[in-house]
Order: structure tokens, then C-alpha cells, then sequence
């Protein structure tokens, strides 16, 4: 039998008369309309993540704080026009996503331009264009940013990318704050140090601060407070040996989302205000000014606010072993399951029937590995030109879509108001062969 809460994972999912509906709209009436696979988002509902993180932060810390979106999470224009809107900054990672922003009208002095390898192109392109913040990696980029920065006349705005040392007991592959991550310089080795003094002793580069993310999916919230001392300790060690007051601290993101009815439900409000309030206590206790407080959220703002949709395509029944239901999607519109066998909740569009048969929903690419989900109860009688839904798929699904095979990446349609509308047009043959000579 159906039960309801092990669909119903999020506050903008329903089911009336057996539809699945989502934000407010019946969800095999959007893929009679837009056809499929089809990514639909309710903007309301990323509006409403923006407006519990911007007010959390307010009501703790004043005008002493910033919630900046993790672009890659999802990027395209009507996320940053969304953004700009609820009062927020932007997390950027590369000059296509700045290109975006510029496109949208957002204002660059409000981003803050991450990843561990700039090249030199990508520096200048983002001080010609006035980037807010430089997320500087390494000490390489720093002497980057110096030598672009003093040709072109302008003292870059810097904060530095420190690991605390902290591990999150998430996903190894979205698992950030270690000491031997890939990102920032650590504090355990005295990296960090070093690479501060460096950014210190340079005449273009005006150092703000500091930056740390400890990794994404996370659900214990006290990782956050340890983030926090170390962090500040940091801060204050630097005040009493360098007599450097640290402006800006970036805490990046990370608060986990439920994929499906097993996930815990963290209220981002809650949970923010309580951050928000350690760090403000903490700076007191340690007698340290409080610097300029930022949030880098992405997943929690997007997740939950997407679902994909498919028909269904190939039923493959193999009598004493599995079952597989081929849809007309794939790895190219969600490689989450490829990459590192992300869990979903997948689900028909018509919830009239017995979920009575176990399979794996997979995709039409070339590839074994191209599966959504494993072990997803469906109904054993269906066939194909049926919908499948797969829920919380706002964040890593379009931004990481790929042309593999050759196959169009899906349209996004936005609900607002439970009306939809396109924010971003399916990919035709044509776009697939554009550059090509």
C-alpha cells in the first residue's frame, strides 16, 4: 500500500485524486504540456530557503552578515535575479557562472569567486568585471592576484581559504574541511599561517579574511560550532601575533536535505539562528571583534525545490533476478547515482496503484552505470509512456548535466504561484552540433 509520508518528503509535494502534484501543479500535466525529461522548480519555495536564512542572520547579527547562494548548487539567470531580490550575495566558482550573474544584473560586488585553480585569465576577467571578493586557494594565487591586480592598478579585496581540520561524516566525495582536502591551506600544519603572512606582505591584495566550508549533506549541526572554535581561535591568535583584525568570516554551507523519508527535516531557521548566535557569543568570550558574518547555502536553498520527470520507456523483467524500468532521461540529466550512488525518492506521477514491484530505474545512455536509483518500488504493471517523478532534485542535477551521447539536456520550468512558466528552454540538435566545425 501507499504511504504517504515516504513520498511526501517535502512541504511542496502532494497528491490529489492519485496525481502527484509539486508547488502547487499536477506533475503529469506539466509533461503533457513541456514534454519530458523535464526539470520543474517552485520558486516559491526558494524564495521561502532565502528569506529563513536572510532573516535568521538578521534578527542574530544586524546588518553584520551575508547569505551568499552556492551557485553551483543550480545556475542559471532567474536564480541569480531571484537571489538579488531576497537580498543575498552570490558564491561563485567560475567565469561562466560570473558571466551568468553579469547577464542577470546581478551586482559582482556582492560575489565572492572561489576554487582552488584560477587561471590567469579567469583572474583578470573577474577584476575587470568588479568582483566583491577573491576566495584565494593558495599561496600561488595569491601572487596571481597580486601581479594582475598591480598592472591593472586595483587592491583585490581577498579572504583565504583555511581547512579547520574537521571531518563532517558525510559523503567523502562532498567532505571539504580535512587537513588533507584538495581546498585551503590547513591551520593543524601551519599552512595557514604561513599563506596568511604571504597575503599580508603584499601590496594589491587586501586581505579581509578567511574562508572554510567542512562539507555538504550535514546534519549534525555541533560540526558547525567545532568549525567555529577553531576558527576564531584562529582569528584571535592572528590579532595577538600580527595585530591583524579579520573583517569578513566566511562559514560557508553544508546543512543536509532529505532525499527521501529516512533524512532527518533540519529547519534551516532554527538552525541558523543558532549558529549565528555561537559564533556572536563566542567572539565574546575569546574578547574578539565579531567580523562580518557569511553563509554560503546552496543545496538547503534548491533541493527540495526541484523534481525531475520522465516517461517511461524499456520494461525489463529477468525472471529470479532484477527488474528494470528505462526512462528517457538519464546520467546526462542527474549523474549523482553514477558519481557517487546518490540516494533518491522516485516515485510515479499516478499513485493509483500497488508500488508492487522492486527495480532499478535506469537511463537511456550507453553506460551500465547509468541508473538513478536502486531497489524503487513501482507498479509491477507499468508500461511504457507512463511518468515517473524523482523528488529533491533542485541541486547538482542541472548544474552538473552533460551532452553525453549526444543527448539535449532537459528544460527547467519554474512554478510560481503553482503557474508555470520556462526559465531555461530545452536543449534542441541544433545547440548539440553549435560549435562544432
Amino acid at each position: 500500500m501507499l504511504q504517504k509520508d515516504k513520498i511526501l518528503i517535502s512541504n511542496n509535494l502532494n497528491i490529489i485524486d492519485n496525481n502527484l502534484t509539486f508547488g502547487g501543479a499536477c506533475v503529469s500535466n506539466l509533461a503533457e504540456k513541456y514534454g519530458t525529461p523535464l526539470y520543474v522548480m517552485d520558486e516559491n519555495s526558494i524564495r521561502n530557503r532565502c528569506k529563513e536564512y536572510v532573516l535568521a542572520l538578521k534578527e542574530v547579527l544586524g546588518e553584520n552578515a551575508m547569505v551568499l547562494y552556492a551557485s553551483k548548487a543550480c545556475s542559471f539567470k532567474k536564480m541569480y535575479e531571484i537571489i538579488s531580490e531576497e537580498g543575498m550575495g552570490a558564491d561563485v566558482v567560475s567565469i561562466g557562472e560570473i558571466y551568468t550573474c553579469l547577464k542577470a544584473g546581478f551586482p559582482l560586488k556582492n560575489a565572492f569567486f572561489h576554487s582552488n585553480n584560477k587561471t590567469d585569465y579567469d583572474i583578470e576577467f573577474a577584476i575587470d568585471n568588479g568582483i566583491g571578493y577573491f576566495v584565494a586557494d593558495n599561496e600561488e594565487e595569491l601572487y596571481a592576484i597580486e601581479k594582475i591586480a598591480s598592472k591593472k592598478g586595483v587592491k583585490q579585496n581577498v579572504l583565504l581559504r583555511l581547512t579547520p581540520g574537521i571531518d563532517p561524516h558525510t559523503f567523502d566525495a562532498v567532505s571539504t574541511g580535512q587537513v588533507d582536502s584538495k581546498f585551503g591551506s590547513p591551520i593543524e600544519t601551519g599552512k595557514a599561517e604561513e599563506v596568511t603572512k604571504i597575503a599580508l606582505s603584499l601590496n594589491n591584495v587586501n586581505l579581509c579574511g578567511f574562508h572554510c566550508h567542512v562539507g555538504s549533506q550535514v546534519f549534525d549541526t555541533s560540526v558547525y560550532n567545532e568549525t567555529i572554535d577553531i576558527m576564531l581561535n584562529y582569528v584571535k591568535m592572528l590579532k595577538i601575533k600580527y595585530n591583524f583584525d579579520t573583517k569578513v568570516l566566511d562559514l560557508g554551507g553544508g546543512f543536509g536535505v532529505r532525499y527521501d523519508y529516512t533524512d532527518p527535516e533540519l529547519k534551516i531557521y532554527e538552525n541558523v539562528k543558532k549558529l549565528a548566535t555561537y559564533v556572536k557569543n563566542s567572539c565574546k568570550k575569546l574578547e574578539i571583534a565579531l567580523p562580518f558574518i557569511c553563509l554560503e547555502p546552496g543545496r538547503s536553498i534548491v533541493a527540495d525545490s526541484g523534481i525531475t520527470v520522465y516517461t517511461v520507456g524499456t520494461i525489463k523483467k529477468i525472471d529470479g533476478y532484477k527488474n528494470y524500468v528505462s526512462v528517457d532521461g538519464g546520467m546526462t540529466d542527474n549523474p549523482r547515482f553514477a558519481l557517487y550512488n546518490a540516494k533518491y525518492t522516485v516515485v510515479p506521477t499516478n499513485l493509483s496503484k500497488n508500488l508492487d514491484m522492486t527495480c532499478s530505474v535506469v537511463g537511456r545512455c550507453c553506460e551500465s552505470g547509468d541508473i538513478i536509483q536502486e531497489n524503487v518500488n513501482l507498479p509491477s504493471d507499468i508500461k511504457r509512456g507512463d511518468l515517473i517523478a524523482v523528488l529533491t532534485t533542485g541541486a547538482y542535477n542541472y548544474s552538473m548535466a552533460s551532452n553525453y551521447n549526444r543527448i539535449c539536456r532537459p528544460p527547467v520550468i519554474m512554478l510560481k504561484n503553482g503557474e508555470p512558466y520556462v526559465a531555461v528552454k530545452r536543449e534542441t540538435l541544433d545547440d548539440i552540433i553549435k560549435n562544432d566545425i
